[in-house]
């Protein structure tokens, strides 16, 4: 099964939190509310100076990915 790059998430638990999902390589869901990431894959040393700008770039895509949902609500 295919899924897209990012999905909205939400749950009654946390109701003020927003989740982004990243679905690809590297899996990640980042918590809007504030910010926090939680990664779904191991990283190795030499993978994490690899992947800090990386990890910005995707969440600022992701950031940006609810911007667009959104306004797409708003309409």
């Amino acid at each position: 099964m295919d899924f897209p790059k990012f999905l909205l998430g939400d749950n009654t638990d946390y109701p003020t939190a927003i989740f982004i999902i990243h679905t690809d390589y590297p899996r990640f869901i980042i918590n809007l509310e504030d910010d926090e990431v939680e990664w779904l894959e191991d990283f190795t040393k030499e993978d994490e100076a690899e992947l800090t700008e990386e990890a910005k770039k995707l969440i600022a895509e992701a950031t940006a990915f609810y911007d667009r949902e959104i306004s797409r609500y708003e309409e």
